[in-house]
């Protein structure tokens, strides 16, 4: 069940506290990468402070609740290498029981970049490019599994690239922006910036 975080005062003063200063929840993506300084050096110093604060209860609670709740969470983990949470945000990526945050917990998990968090990242491919009816996140998802095999070697990327593979009729058949074009090298990139970010970010705490 998703947690409305005006249900209680737990979760009200949490949201008030790490998601909503400056709208930080809609700046947590590929805004950020716009951003310029001192604008940037505010906004990361302060998400590096929060990362440090907030405590393991805390960032479970905001995992219970809406979009703009579990995004900040997600990022705040990543920062704060939190890698006790990466099975957490794996499960949440499977189920996409919120949209509009598959980014941040593909980031999170890139960020951690093992040969689990690949598999994560295959688990959700290998369920949703069978449906191109739900035309979200299987790009950003792709592009940290390119993130983390072009670091680790792992492979796993080539079952869906290859020929025959799921990847290639999933971007023929999707109804989506990027049906018959091939979003990889946007996404790659994406993620790679976003996890130099997170890296930057993180050195400090």
């Amino acid at each position: 069940m998703i947690r409305n975080p005006r249900d209680d005062a737990e979760s009200l003063a949490l949201v008030r506290r790490y998601v909503a200063p400056g709208r930080r929840y809609l700046k947590l993506g590929g805004s950020l990468l716009r951003m310029e300084s001192p604008e940037y050096d505010r906004f990361m110093r302060d998400l590096r402070e929060d990362a440090g604060l907030i405590t393991p209860e805390e960032i479970a609670t905001l995992l219970e609740g809406s979009r703009r709740e579990r995004r900040t969470a997600a990022w705040l983990v990543a920062v704060s290498r939190r890698a006790e949470f990466r099975e957490h945000l794996g499960s949440l990526l499977l189920a996409r029981e919120v949209c509009c945050v598959g980014l941040a917990y593909s980031v999170a998990l890139a960020s951690f970049g093992t040969l689990r968090d690949a598999d994560l990242l295959a688990a959700h491919l290998d369920r949703y490019l069978c449906r191109p009816d739900l035309g979200y996140d299987q790009a950003v998802v792709m592009g940290a599994l390119q993130f983390i095999d072009l670091n680790l070697g792992g492979g796993q990327v080539e079952r869906f690239l290859g020929p025959g593979g799921l990847w290639q009729e999933w971007v023929r058949e999707a109804p989506h922006q990027w049906s018959g074009t091939d979003p990889t090298p946007h996404f790659l990139s994406l993620i790679r910036r976003l996890c130099a970010f997170v890296d930057e970010c993180a050195e400090a705490l």
